[in-house]
């Protein structure tokens, strides 16, 4: 499959929710070693909704356009059904990946939920954290 499709480019040359939110709730740093993708997802909460979230990313434009989806799909939702985003829903919003590419929907995905994870943790009482 090459990536072709509207959906793809739309999301590479416009992505959405670039940048970090500098009051956030949490902030994850993620990368993929074997193809030097690194991606940076912050997360604003809201009566346990994510209220904002913004990534940066250092990759492919692959990595890019399921990075800006991602955002997409999880602003809005609650924590719960954010962290239902699977890699391949990802995929799907941006109009599917070749298989060579699939890591990428996969990072997107990985990022969400660790800072879903991030958030909850620091949230527990007696985790002995505080800001972010």
């Amino acid at each position: 499959m090459d990536i072709v499709n509207a959906q793809f480019f739309d999301h590479f040359l416009e992505p959405r929710n670039t940048g970090i939110i500098e009051d956030a709730d949490s902030v994850v740093e993620t990368g993929d070693p074997v193809c030097g993708d690194f991606l940076v997802v912050s997360i604003k909460v809201a009566d346990e909704k994510i209220d904002d979230i913004r990534f940066l990313c250092k990759g492919c434009s692959a990595a890019i356009a399921t990075s800006s989806a991602m955002t997409e799909m999880a602003k809005g939702k609650s924590l719960d059904e954010a962290a239902k985003i699977t890699p391949e829903m990802i995929e799907s919003a941006v109009g599917g990946l070749p298989d060579d590419k699939r890591h990428c929907s996969n990072l997107g995905a990985g990022a969400l939920g660790a800072a879903i994870e991030n958030y909850r943790v620091r949230r527990r009482p007696g985790s002995g954290a505080g800001d972010v």
